[in-house]
């Protein structure tokens, strides 16, 4: 079906409108769909935006017309978890009262967040109400409408894994005298092919956060149900784990830990410490 461009002048600005014809004729009314704007200028040099399943690009010093893409947006079973979460929190802050933001408020303002470049920043009640109770309740517990009384939370020590065809154990080294209120969390990215020397932001929480212990952790099924097993061509994976308090929401800095499939996974350096304690 051929495609008809009509120029119309308003307010300022060109509006790109696409036509599209009906049954090649000319004389039959065209469908009219979303438009594109661009600058005023003979040889259209500003074009841009989409149109129905046009898009106006420019690369390399050219401009085109091509096919609009949409993508596939797909939303995992962790993804959606998460995603409920922050909505329910969303709701139940506009639930509090004045006094409780006001608290929430000042606590805050003792407290440090990360800005896109992960520097220091400040957040606000809202933020730190989120924050705390998400982790509250990724640990069975129910979100608070007043704030806790923040205690702190040390990182966990270094770690012992072993990954090979069969198995994918983890052992903490040690851990704190009193382990009541404390829930690990481990995070790991897919499995990764040699060349990748740094994917930790690829991690993310395959289970439920785990009862700290000393024993090992069978952690395989859990990871391979959401990642898959690692392999000869894929043999990397960047891990992530820290501490919460389960009822405070605090959360410990992170612990960073590169493994591979068949080699030596011994503890290492605590120097490599990520950050994020909260």
């Amino acid at each position: 079906m051929t495609e008809y461009v009509n120029v119309i002048y308003k307010y300022g600005y060109y509006e790109l409108k696409i036509y599209q014809e009906k049954n090649k004729l000319i004389n039959q009314p065209f469908k009219t769909f979303t438009t594109m704007k661009y600058a005023p200028s003979i040889a259209f040099e500003e074009m841009s935006g989409s149109a129905k399943g046009v898009t106006a690009a420019k690369a390399k010093g050219r401009k085109y017309l091509r096919n609009r893409g949409y993508g596939k947006k797909t939303t995992t079973a962790s993804q959606s978890t998460v995603k409920g979460i922050f909505k329910q929190l969303s709701q139940s802050w506009k639930n509090l009262t004045t006094a409780q933001i006001s608290a929430w408020n000042n606590l805050a303002q003792s407290q440090a967040g990360r800005s896109i470049l992960g520097n220091a920043a400040k957040i606000s009640g809202l933020n730190l109400y989120q924050r705390l109770n998400f982790w509250i309740i990724r640990c069975g517990g129910n979100a608070v409408a007043n704030p806790p009384a923040l205690v702190g939370v040390d990182a966990p020590a270094a770690a012992t894994v072993q990954l090979n065809a069969e198995e994918f154990k983890f052992t903490l080294v040690s851990i704190p005298e009193n382990v009541a209120n404390l829930r690990l969390v481990i995070e790991a990215s897919a499995p990764h092919s040699h060349g990748v020397s740094n994917a930790f932001d690829k991690a993310s929480a395959f289970a439920d956060p785990f009862s700290v212990v000393a024993d090992t952790m069978d952690i395989k099924a859990a990871y391979d149900n959401k990642n898959g097993a690692p392999s000869a061509g894929r043999p990397k994976i960047f891990m992530r784990y820290f501490y919460v308090n389960a009822v405070t929401g605090e959360k410990s800095a992170d612990i960073l830990k590169e493994v591979e499939l068949g080699a030596s996974n011994d503890p290492f350096d605590e120097s490599q410490n990520g950050g994020g304690g909260e």
